[in-house]
């Protein structure tokens, strides 16, 4: 099962390493990682999604909140939350029937056109990871040129937070 986790953590040089590593050592993969910095400037936030049961995951909590630069550690999958990835894609737009289909298909997906060039485009979605597959898979057979995804950020709804 998919899991977001959420990670506030000292901002410390090393510290994304020793969280890597710790999924590194037991053999468990990222699907997606983003981190920046809150604003306390002395830490930083993390959101990472990773597979696995829920022994998994607990275990993985469990030695997340060992590590020394790990301030607060909360899985927000199974909680009220909302969930967002950017993605950016960049198509050929060389007919004026080209562009206007990705302008059309943007405002399906209430997605923006951010560059555009004589011969491409280049569209930011944003939104859960299942309305960035829905549209890259309409653009499939147009093949975009090239593909972006920021990975998930997420945080809990209501009064449940990370702060310290």
């Amino acid at each position: 099962m998919r899991h977001i986790i959420s990670i506030l953590v000292e901002n410390e040089f090393g510290a994304l390493g020793r969280i890597a590593g710790l999924f590194t050592a037991r053999g468990y993969n990222i699907d997606s990682l983003t981190v920046a910095p809150t604003d306390d400037p002395t830490l930083s936030r993390m959101t990472l999604v990773t597979q696995g049961d829920e022994r998994i995951v607990e275990q993985i909590l469990k030695q997340l909140n060992k590590l020394l630069d790990v301030v607060k550690v909360m899985d927000i999958t199974d909680s009220a939350h909302i969930e967002r990835e950017l993605m950016l894609v960049k198509v050929q737009a060389t007919s004026s029937e080209a562009r206007e289909e990705f302008k059309r298909l943007a405002e399906i997906f209430d997605a923006r056109v951010v560059d555009v060039t004589d011969k491409t485009y280049t569209i930011e979605v944003i939104g859960r990871g299942s309305k960035l597959d829905a549209f890259l898979a309409l653009l499939e057979h147009k093949t975009p040129m090239e593909v972006v995804r920021s990975g998930v950020i997420g945080i809990a709804r209501g009064d449940k937070q990370m702060r310290v």
